[in-house]
């Protein structure tokens, strides 16, 4: 997982960057267009997220999550006028499920010198 903050040198929106094109999660508006997600650090801070490829992020969100492609300049201005400086790139949102456990009843014994 990459996290940047920095701004310095940044190029203008539409510049081709050093990382190129990204994968950013999208959701459905109430009048249908698509509106960037914003997730939560594990400390809580609220940050951008983005995805080297479309594999990344159905890996991530599942594949039947909504996706635009971005250059970096231009994901970090929609976000900007929220207070978003963040920028999480090809993060692991999420551990894998945990294995089934089946259930069992709980073992009683009786108590010592207690009669049935």
């Amino acid at each position: 997982m990459t996290r940047t903050t920095e701004r310095d040198d940044e190029p203008e929106p539409g510049a081709p960057t050093r990382r190129g094109r990204l994968w950013v999660p999208v959701r459905t508006a109430a009048g249908g267009g698509a509106v960037v997600r914003l997730f939560r650090t594990p400390l809580g801070e609220r940050t951008a997220v983005a995805f080297t490829g479309p594999e990344r992020l159905v890996a991530a969100l599942g594949a039947g999550h909504g996706w635009v492609t971005l250059g970096e300049p231009a994901l970090r201005a929609l976000v900007a006028p929220l207070g978003v400086e963040a920028l999480c790139v090809d993060p692991a949102l999420t551990a894998s499920a945990p294995a089934p456990v089946a259930e069992r009843a709980p073992r009683v014994r009786p108590l010592a010198g207690a009669s049935r």
